[in-house]
């Protein structure tokens, strides 16, 4: 009898002692192995069940034993994923991957944006970068009510939107981008900003529409760019048509344009700024800071007039109409010679 005990205890003892072995090893042994054994990335999107999210996991072939995955969730009480971005490293055991994954400790991205001319390409942008669906955040670009809470119309909504690199979480949605970039464009209109703009003569959205036909005039020569909307002030404040051709470019919708020719004024938009005074109802383009400091601190001049130099890449400024024709028909000249037509 003794001897059917002892067995009987050391049978216990080494079932114990196994099962405590794998419970150890499904705990605190390796389980994710990822490609060449660098660090992967997980994109879980919201609304994301539990079996949906071992199916990702094993169609990615992160994890070796999917059971033990399972059995350490179900410990742990992970029910519900978190949708973010998460960055996978090789050798994480079960505890690690799900502490991770149910607490949500995604990775930030770094987003940035720059040369957007259209909603359009903003849309694509941000769809292209996070979670948030780009034609639901079209629609809230052209969403009047919804754009009334930012103080902001669907004709100037694009000066909402600061150029920068932004730290932003994959899973924002199209709603938590506009409060973000609204918060960052009331960092940006600081009180220095603000006191320029007034000094202007100006409202925000005025000067950074200005500041984007500044920055479609001149893209290579940053320094040139106070210049240009020193001039442009000028004949804002006289009434004089703005007459610059990046606006009918943007009127016509073909930016691989490099000669305006005298049809393409009689174009009827309110981007025509050879046919309307003053300055169009939104920006061509989201300027840089740089575009915008240029407005707000431009060059005092007499400036009238700038005539593109062929080949330099910089303008010719003036302020008599006569010398402005002679710098007209010689850019036109060049243009001809170059056969440059459209």
């Amino acid at each position: 009898m003794k001897k059917i005990v002892l067995v009987g205890l050391v049978l216990a003892l080494l079932l114990a002692g196994g099962g405590g072995w794998y419970f150890y090893k499904i705990y605190y042994g390796p389980n994710v192995h990822t490609t060449d054994h660098k660090p992967e990335f997980i994109f879980i999107h919201t609304g994301t069940t539990m079996p949906e999210l071992l199916a990702q996991l094993q169609e990615m072939k992160l994890i070796e034993d999917s059971a033990s995955f399972v059995m350490i969730a179900k410990l742990k009480k992970f029910e519900t994923p978190k949708p973010g971005r998460y960055r996978i490293k090789d050798g994480m055991d079960n505890r690690e991957l799900v502490n991770m994954l149910r607490s949500g400790l995604q990775e930030p991205i770094d987003f940035s944006f720059n040369n957007i001319r259209t909603k359009e390409q903003l849309a694509s942008r941000v769809g292209g970068k996070l979670e948030a669906d780009s034609a639901q955040f079209l629609l809230l670009l052209n969403d009047a009510g919804f754009l009334g809470k930012y103080g902001m119309t669907t004709e100037n909504v694009m000066t909402l939107f600061i150029p920068n690199t932004y730290e932003l979480y994959w899973n924002t949605s199209e709603e938590q981008f506009f409060d973000r970039m609204a918060q960052e464009y009331k960092k940006f209109w600081n009180t220095d900003r603000k006191a320029k703009a007034a000094a202007v003569g100006m409202s925000q959205s005025e000067v950074i529409i200005l500041a984007s036909i500044v920055e479609s005039e001149q893209m290579r020569y940053v320094d040139e760019r106070p210049i240009i909307a020193g001039l442009y002030i000028n004949r804002l404040k006289k009434g004089i048509p703005l007459q610059a051709d990046p606006t009918l470019i943007y009127a016509l919708g073909d930016f691989t344009i490099s000669r305006v020719l005298d049809a393409d004024k009689l174009i009827k938009s309110p981007y025509n700024t050879y046919m309307y005074t003053g300055l169009p109802p939104g920006p061509i383009r989201i300027p840089e800071a740089a575009s915008v400091d240029a407005v707000l601190n431009y060059h005092k001049s007499d400036y009238i007039y700038m005539c593109a130099e062929f080949g330099t890449g910089h303008n010719k400024f003036t302020s008599d109409y006569n010398e402005h024709l002679r710098n007209a028909r010689a850019y036109t000249a060049a243009l001809d010679k170059a056969s440059i037509k459209r």
